[in-house]
């Protein structure tokens, strides 16, 4: 779940943002933050493992607002360029990639 992790991180990054990068809209980097830190811990939940997937969609979105911040962009559509590229590569990460398959468990089990 180490993935999980680093994307909180993330999150927390895009919380701090707005502050760090004064052109960025502070509502915005707000809301998706809050929202990668959410679908993050959420995924932690067994029954709402899936919910990672989720910050795809806030990931995409950030890297479209980031786009459409005019030429030359600004730090701060850049750093949402690239904290939606990041939290879009970890995103499509398994939460349980360290744990061997469950076929390999139960052959060296016994």
């Amino acid at each position: 779940m180490w993935a999980r992790v680093v994307e909180i991180m993330l999150g927390f990054w895009l919380l701090a943002s707005p502050f760090i990068f004064r052109g960025g809209i502070l509502a915005s980097d707000l809301l998706y933050g809050l929202l990668v830190i959410v679908f993050s811990f959420l995924s932690y939940w067994n029954r709402t493992r899936w919910a990672h997937f989720l910050t795809l969609f806030v990931a995409l979105w950030l890297i479209i607002l980031g786009y459409t911040a005019g030429h030359p962009a600004p730090a701060s559509a850049q750093n949402q360029i690239i904290v939606g590229l990041l939290v879009g590569m970890f995103a499509i990460i398994p939460n349980r990639t360290n744990e061997l398959p469950e076929a390999w468990r139960k052959f060296y089990a016994g």
